[in-house]
């Protein structure tokens, strides 16, 4: 018995002595630009405000923590149906680029940004995307995966002159991205099952809808699915394979990520309470 209690352990003495770290080697990729510039128009705000931050940064390795911010840049805006351009600042230097003069981007009129970054000229045009309001937000008392969901049911009316397209943003980092096919022309009641495992109730959120183009609905759909909406929300990090609108006028293989959009966006706040 003694002699069987000696091999075991002399078996695991080896087994633990061929443990071997293994370092993976990933390639480092050459760090491309990404310009996150979704502009939002509050038309239902009186009097009407406006997001009309370009948020830029380079692209890391996928082990790397940080993402870094871009500050050094020359960003603008130009109206193209008035030829007026609009100068950007990074008042913080933290990559966050607004205009130096309050900015309420008007109906059809199409802008042009202009991002000049390491001798590089990058551009892209976007036109308003028209929206709607948010009728109204319910809290509901059903749940589809776990009894932490909560059911927001969620009321608007689409227009049938138009081929819809709309990003919902619930409580800054959730997103949902809906088409008008199946419901064109009527009030669109769908529910969305909110889940914070570290909420505390009572708690208000803020519920966004977003006109888009049907570019930009496809271009966020494939993000959203490849980025999965984690940490700063799915511009946080881009697939280097998903191309956007904006293109480098100066060297066409050093193409940005991100993309250049402008949104009618309504906001709605429902204040989430626990159900007896």
């Amino acid at each position: 018995m003694k002699n069987i209690k000696i091999i075991i352990v002399l078996i695991i003495i080896f087994f633990a002595s061929c443990e071997k770290v293994v370092d993976i080697d990933v390639p480092s990729i050459e760090p491309k630009l990404i310009i996150d510039a979704s502009f939002e128009v509050l038309f239902d705000e009186s009097p009407v405000v406006a997001n009309t931050t370009v948020k830029l940064s380079l692209s890391a390795d996928y082990f790397d923590d940080e993402i870094p911010a871009v500050t050094n840049a020359v960003v603008t805006l130009t109206n193209l149906l008035d030829n007026i351009v609009i100068p950007f600042e990074d008042v913080n230097s933290d990559g966050n680029f607004t205009p130096i003069n309050s900015f309420i981007p008007a109906d059809d009129t199409e802008y042009q940004l202009t991002v000049i970054y390491d001798n590089d000229i990058y551009q892209g045009k976007a036109t308003k995307v028209k929206s709607t309001v948010i009728n109204s937000v319910t809290q509901g008392d059903e749940t589809l995966f776990s009894d932490d969901q909560i059911e927001l049911k969620i009321l608007f009316s689409d227009d049938e002159n138009e081929e819809n397209y709309y990003v919902f943003n619930i409580d800054t980092y959730n997103f949902v991205n809906i088409e008008d096919t199946y419901f064109n022309g009527s009030d669109y009641n769908f529910s969305y099952f909110y889940e914070d495992e570290n909420i505390e109730l009572p708690k208000e959120i803020a519920i966004k809808l977003s006109g888009v183009s049907k570019d930009y609905y496809t271009y966020f759909t494939i993000l959203s699915s490849q980025s999965g909406e984690s940490g700063g929300g799915p511009f946080q990090s881009i697939p280097s394979s998903l191309l956007g609108n904006i293109v480098n006028t100066t060297d066409d293989a050093n193409f940005p990520l991100g993309y250049f959009h402008i949104s009618e966006t309504d906001t709605y706040n429902i204040n989430l309470v626990e159900k007896e």
